[in-house]
């Protein structure tokens, strides 16, 4: 791809530092900081799924490729790209209606054509959106040809995708109504999931280095963002026998399995998270309304402290706070929306030695 900002060696850097991450021997934090120069039209749309079906895969890179060759990656960050149907498009592979609109605003869901109790959930080849996803990842993988890591479609977790079928307040009625059947619903769920997640992963990893997804988490091997948004509201015993068969299960299924712990609802399920053998990380995210990471320094420390590595989406300046109070070893400290004075080399080479600085000067 011309212009990409990146090199086979920088490619190298990451797979060595990244994999020394997971295995716990890196002693600092691994740092995303990237920046997006002017890009002279860029897409207007966020989720693939308000294309055309019939546009061709290959039109709709051709609004994104600008992007990626207008960015430059600092410290640990890498030209990534994954297909965007929204959160839990699983759901619309096994016969959920997709929604997805874009006025007044850009948006996506999933729901039943009838909320009625779900008999099945069945593999369909044919089905329209799963071969929409495929067409695009076969798409970007030859397209970029392994310099672009490609990230998997949003699937799921597995309450999200049945509540797309039952609406979030039937499913709610069903694990106190029919806790029997909705724990035979999710295991047939996830059974689908690890059916989806191992056909994308055959496009992807052997051209692509490794695996990505949505979150800025890589590895040689397979790796995803686990997820159960429905949990927010569920105790913890319900938690314990609808999700956790689910998610460890995933996790004896990835080389590096994370969780997307989305908002202090979600934060009694965390001791039951840290006992899951081989799920490798907790990746933090406050909410609407809520401080932001760097101002829930006890809970971070309670991920790090049960021995698992933490993802958080940062400004400059909460990356440093948690680094002075914390240290930096075991984070994954994205930084998106960073200044745009980043766009400059210097400035962001500056930040990240000052960052390294404060790291040290902790330890």
């Amino acid at each position: 791809m011309s212009g990409l900002h990146f090199t086979d060696r920088d490619w190298e850097r990451i797979e060595r530092d990244t994999m020394a991450w997971w295995a716990g021997e890196l002693e600092r934090p691994l740092v995303w900081l990237s920046s997006t120069g002017p890009v002279p039209a860029p897409p207007k749309l966020r989720y693939l799924s308000n294309y055309p079906l019939e546009m061709p895969a290959e039109e709709v890179l051709d609004l994104y490729e600008p992007v990626i060759a207008a960015t430059h990656y600092y410290g640990d960050a890498y030209p990534s790209w994954w297909v965007n149907f929204g959160p839990g498009i699983m759901a619309g592979f096994v016969g959920a209606e997709v929604n997805s609109v874009c006025d007044p605003s850009e948006t996506v869901w999933f729901s039943s054509p009838r909320e009625t109790r779900i008999q099945a959930l069945e593999y369909d080849l044919g089905n329209a959106w799963w071969k929409r996803v495929k067409d695009l990842t076969k798409a970007i993988v030859r397209r970029w040809d392994g310099q672009v890591a490609v990230g998997h479609t949003d699937l799921g977790g597995n309450l999200d995708i049945l509540a797309s079928f039952r609406s979030t307040e039937g499913l709610l009625f069903d694990v106190i109504d029919h806790p029997a059947e909705v724990e035979r619903l999710v295991g047939r769920t996830t059974d689908l999931w690890l059916r989806y997640y191992d056909e994308l992963d055959a496009l992807i990893r052997p051209a692509c280095r490794g695996t990505t997804c949505w979150a800025p988490i890589w590895s040689t091997g397979k790796t995803y963002m686990l997820q159960c948004d429905f949990s927010y509201m569920i105790s913890p015993a319900m938690f314990e026998r609808f999700v956790v068969p689910d998610l460890t299960m995933c996790c004896a299924h990835l080389d590096h399995g994370f969780y997307h712990l989305d908002g202090k609802g979600q934060i009694p399920h965390l001791d039951m998270l840290l006992s899951i053998p081989r799920l490798r990380g907790i990746q933090w995210i406050p909410g609407d309304g809520q401080p932001p990471p760097e101002q829930w320094l006890g809970l971070l420390q309670r991920i790090r402290d049960g021995a698992r590595l933490c993802q958080v989406f940062v400004s400059p300046e909460g990356a440093r706070t948690i680094v002075r109070n914390l240290g930096g070893r075991g984070f994954l400290l994205a930084i998106f929306h960073a200044d745009p004075a980043f766009a400059d080399p210097e400035t962001a080479r500056a930040y990240l030695q000052l960052l390294a600085q404060e790291d040290i000067s902790q330890n």
